[in-house]
């Protein structure tokens, strides 16, 4: 059985992010048709095309045929989704198609826009992860040597689109099992941003932008890559108790005692600490080779990785356990192999079953029945697709919590179950934290298991990320929970996933980032480069709510729960899909160098007199862009470069679309918190902090027709919910108080409104 069986989805995308959700939809069973014209896809000669389209059928349909017209009009009747990427609509395949998905009342219409819908910065509505990161704010916040805006080799941002994008498709068909009613579901680029950026766009505005001229490394002194004396390595010394760990572990006594710094790690990062800081710790790494340094950390029980190759990973014996290396027959392509399903749902897993269709394999087949029609009576609109659902969050530092603020973005009701102290990363993750509700209590006494369980048997979701077998020493995993709650979801997340040599230990972002090769691939022949986006963190926060909507819409229509896990290192993969799939004839993948502005003079950062511009024509050929600019008086691509100097930033992007080229301002973080279209669109919120000042916080997470949640969702203090949660669970009031008395259960004050350090 697969969790999307009987879905059926016309595909009509091109490019990365919404053949993603199809690519997603299909992975989990669906039956998903791609139509393309008889041309094909524009994409189909790109090396992502094998991936993102796998599972899927292909159907040619010619507009001017009426035979074919008649058959999508059939088709899309008959269809429960339709998948819409930048810059299309149904109506460009004939009125008729548009008349019969208003009549399909069942239809979830999804469509993904480049930026926003009807808005389009760089002149079209079109996809680009060079544009979006321009005008998103992404790519001037990454750390460099001589700051300014850094292109990325891998479009990290329209991945974290079409998976978000693909949550939300799923959100509405989980609605729908309960309304019966289709709705249109608009998810942008600028949501992909939202997903990919949301700590550094929690950040005051009205404070000046922090100098990203930092190196490749970035700003912290121990959560990064160091040299060795034979190559790098990357440590995830992370919070006070990792850093001075790791700090003795290394002899560094001195700089623990040494006035300035008095114990307190904490003082490393303040500006006037950080040069002597620095090159103190990375002296001693530079004394000691990459396997004593690794040894060291396995010592102390701090992640820490060698950095790799991006080449290596699919080879990893690690992620062939997990099952995130597949090889596939492609019927152009011959033997791929490509990135698995990240996440895995144990009763209903996803699979990749074959490669990418051949253009027009399937075309003839018959048209799907037609859907019901919906009666009036049956209209339901609710705060959130997912209003109902009621998840325990146990999750902790970034992905887990994040998981459960998108989930309580699309209504669901999150509960965080914390530790009596609350989760150590609170400080610096208010953002992560917001529209769950808190209950603070000790899971290792009986009671505080007691008390759990009570609380599961009236949840339908139960969500942690602790290593492997945790849950089960605790007696609250699946198995137990499901004693008592046979239609249980639970979810886990873990470093390296269950099975295979390394399950169990622990690992961080900034080490996935390097045994992934994404440090590798960034830095080029150059120094390895940090992403300054915690990007596998957040993309796993994303992906943990796909894998939770997927569990819970089966359990919806078999009654029977589940239990799902997901890892950081399938996260990685993932996120590097166009660029690690392997099959004989693909074009060498695009890498870094030192402060990357591009690959290519047509698809790069260009700086102009007051700033940077990112300039993308990678849409046309070079001949046809070369036309076009010398329309606009640029004769040559070597003088393209001093004719944008010589221009502002914004003459030269107007002039460049002008000319039909695709061209955006590079904005800092502060510019895009600032634009007034984002703000009215709900894109940002302000939220007043404790100090009287004030902070932007990423706001509308997308679009939903009929089930829209709007407003903005706060943090809960540590233990603020206890008691009424509990009563809601059926405890009585002496027995909450008796959990209260015997310090298993704390009740606390609401959330300080207050702005987290940046530490990256």
């Amino acid at each position: 059985m697969n969790a999307l069986d009987g879905i059926r989805v016309l595909d009509f995308s091109s490019g990365v992010a919404a053949p993603i959700v199809g690519m997603f939809l299909a992975d989990f069973g669906a039956d998903v048709i791609k139509v393309e014209p008889p041309t094909g896809d524009p994409s189909r000669s790109k090396p992502g095309f094998a991936v993102f389209n796998r599972n899927k059928k292909s159907v040619v349909v010619d507009i001017d045929d009426g035979d074919d017209r008649q058959w999508l009009e059939a088709s899309v009747r008959g269809a429960d989704v339709v998948i819409l990427g930048a810059g299309q609509e149904l109506r460009d395949w004939g009125a008729e198609v548009e008349f019969a998905a208003r009549r399909n009342q069942a239809l979830i219409t999804a469509k993904l826009p480049g930026f926003l819908a009807g808005t389009y910065p760089w002149g079209t509505d079109s996809e680009s992860n060079g544009l979006l990161s321009a005008a998103g704010g992404q790519a001037t916040r990454q750390s460099s040597y001589e700051g300014g805006p850094v292109d990325s080799p891998s479009s990290f941002i329209l991945y974290d689109h079409g998976a978000w994008a693909t949550t939300c498709v799923v959100a509405a068909l989980v609605e729908r099992e309960n309304s019966g009613r289709g709705q249109t579901v608009t998810v942008g680029g600028m949501n992909g941003i939202e997903i990919g950026t949301i700590g550094t766009l929690t950040v005051n505005p009205n404070v000046p932008t922090p100098p990203t001229n930092l190196g490749p490394v970035g700003r912290h002194p121990t959560y990064r890559q160091f040299q060795t004396s034979d190559g790098w390595i990357s440590s995830g010394a992370l919070g006070a108790k990792f850093e001075l760990r790791l700090l003795k572990a290394l002899g560094l006594n001195e700089l623990l005692d040494d006035p300035r710094i008095e114990g307190i790690t904490q003082r490393m990062l303040l500006p006037e600490n950080m040069p002597w800081v620095t090159e103190t710790i990375e002296a001693s790494f530079r004394a000691r080779t990459t396997d004593e340094l690794l040894e060291i950390f396995e010592t102390i029980g701090i992640p820490a990785g060698r950095v790799r190759s991006r080449d290596e990973w699919l080879d990893d014996e690690q992620v062939k356990a997990i099952g995130m290396s597949v090889e596939v027959d492609d019927r152009e392509r011959g033997k791929v192999l490509m990135p698995g399903v990240p996440i895995v749902l144990t009763r209903t897993p996803g699979q990749v079953r074959t490669g990418a269709p051949r253009l027009g394999q399937d075309t003839g087949i018959e048209p799907w029945p037609a859907k019901r029609t919906v009666s009036e009576s049956e209209e339901r609109f609710v705060a959130g697709p997912l209003k109902g659902m009621r998840v325990l969050n146990m999750g902790t530092f970034v992905a887990g919590p994040m998981a459960g603020f998108l989930l309580a973005e699309l209504g669901a009701d999150v509960i965080k179950v914390e530790p009596l102290t609350g989760d150590p990363f609170r400080p610096s993750a208010y953002t992560y934290n917001r529209g769950m509700r808190s209950i603070a209590i000790d899971l290792a006494s009986p009671q505080g298991r007691d008390a759990f369980h009570a609380l599961a048997k009236h949840a339908d979701v139960v969500m942690d990320s602790m290593r492997p077998g945790v849950m089960t020493k605790l007696g609250i995993d699946f198995d137990a929970l499901s004693q008592t709650n046979p239609q249980i979801v639970t979810t886990s997340l873990s470093g390296f996933g269950e099975g295979g040599p390394l399950t169990g230990k622990p690992l961080v972002d900034m080490v996935v980032q390097a045994i992934s090769g994404m440090m590798s691939s960034q830095g080029g022949d150059d120094t390895p480069v940090a992403n300054t986006m915690p990007i596998n963190d957040v993309t796993t926060g994303a992906l943990t709510v796909l894998m939770i909507t997927l569990g819970y819409f089966n359990r919806l229509r078999t009654g029977v729960g589940q239990r799902c896990w997901n890892s950081l290192i399938g996260t990685a993969t993932y996120l590097q899909s166009a660029e690690l799939v392997r099959f004989d004839g693909r074009p060498e993948p695009c890498v870094g160098g030192r402060d990357f502005r591009g690959p290519h003079p047509l698809q790069r950062y260009h700086r102009a007199a007051n700033g940077w511009i990112y300039l993308d024509a990678s849409d046309l050929d070079e001949d046809e862009a070369l036309a076009r600019l010398r329309r606009i008086g640029v004769k040559t691509l070597d003088a393209l470069a001093e004719w944008i100097s010589e221009l502002t930033c914004s003459q030269a992007a107007h002039t460049l679309q002008s000319a039909g080229l695709r061209a955006v301002k590079a904005r800092d973080v502060t510019e895009v918190l600032r634009d007034p279209l984002l703000i009215e669109k709900d894109i940002i919120h302000f939220r007043n902090a404790a100090d009287g000042s004030s902070f932007a916080v990423p706001g509308c997470y997308g679009q939903f027709s009929r089930t829209q949640r709007r407003g903005p969702l706060s943090p809960a203090g540590v233990g603020e919910n206890s008691v009424e949660v509990l009563e809601a669970a059926g405890l009585d009031a002496e027995v909450i108080d008796e959990l209260i008395a015997d310090d298993v259960v704390r009740v606390g004050g609401k959330m300080v409104h207050t702005l987290g350090i940046a530490y990256r």
